[in-house]
């Protein structure tokens, strides 16, 4: 019987709540209809990766090194944490909590701030390789974190995980190729980018050739990929869970399509799913659930 995480520390929990709420309403939505103890498990566990990757991405005055001090000490604070099972820092107080109760490996949270590093040490990449490493520390680790929360069948479940987490930052990257050039962040490959003949002027300067067309195509088809081959690995999760991930995934794949639709131009804003398109998903999701829960034991019983 698990413990009632909420008795631990309310307000903590309440705030990783609010900070789920704020930052990604796909992801709230989709965990609203999970069981009590697994939706203030989740709120704890998110708000912790949102407030890491805050440290670089609200606009503040701070310079490199004053942020890395800011990890570093998020790092110690967390280390202690697994050590001794509490802490008073306002974010780590509720995931501490759920980390403890779950099982998370300390090695997850401390490869996510890896990322936090590393996307503030790093604007270009040079290959695929390279991408790759940082979307696993920022994403790919999530998923496997939320893998120990939502409960699984299937060790191979983890790896389906990181495989979701990797096509949910990919897509994070072509929505917001935009904004991030204006911060001198371009993502893409420059090896990939050499391939299709485009420069980094080409994104600084917003030049939407044929060439970039084709370029943006091959990132979201690879993104699809991913997303593909995750999608099997959802089974493999508690059957409480899987809604709310199958959820995640169609609402995020939905920017994917949302690009398509704009011609693959990624310089026109930044694209959304709107509130009532993400909820006839969850309510189909949840449908689709039940009947694949029902489909599973009737297989089990002939």
């Amino acid at each position: 019987m698990k413990t009632d995480l909420m008795k631990s520390n309310p307000s903590a929990f309440r705030y990783a709540r609010h900070i789920t709420a704020k930052y990604s309403k796909s992801f709230y939505i989709s965990t609203r209809l999970l069981p009590k103890q697994k939706q203030w498990a989740t709120f704890a566990l998110y708000g912790f990766c949102r407030y890491a990757d805050n440290l670089i991405d609200n606009p503040r005055s701070r310079s490199h090194s004053e942020i890395l001090h800011e990890v570093e000490f998020l790092e110690r604070e967390l280390e202690i944490g697994y050590r001794t099972g509490e802490s008073e820092h306002p974010i780590l107080s509720s995931f501490i909590s759920v980390a403890t109760e779950y099982g998370i490996p300390f090695e997850y949270p401390k490869e996510l701030l890896k990322g936090v590093v590393m996307d503030i040490q790093k604007s270009r990449y040079n290959t695929f390789d390279e991408l790759y490493t940082f979307c696993y520390r920022v994403a790919g680790v999530v998923g496997i974190m939320m893998t120990y929360v939502l409960g699984y069948t299937n060790d191979k479940a983890f790896k389906y995980a990181e495989k979701l987490g990797i096509a949910m930052q990919l897509t994070n990257i072509l929505r917001d190729i935009q904004e991030d050039k204006e911060m001198n962040r371009i993502y893409i490959p420059l090896d990939e980018m050499a391939r299709f003949n485009i420069k980094e002027n080409d994104f600084l300067k917003e030049n939407l050739s044929s060439k970039f067309i084709e370029l943006m195509k091959f990132q979201v088809i690879r993104a699809h990929k991913y997303y593909d081959e995750a999608q099997s690995g959802i089974k493999m999760l508690a059957t409480d869970s899987r809604f709310a991930i199958y959820s995640a995934s169609t609402i995020y794949r939905g920017i994917l399509r949302k690009i398509e639709e704009r011609t693959y131009n990624p310089f026109l804003g930044r694209v959304y799913v709107p509130i009532y398109k993400k909820l006839i998903i969850l309510f189909k999701e949840v449908l689709h659930t039940k009947f694949e829960i029902a489909q599973e034991r009737l297989n089990i019983l002939s």
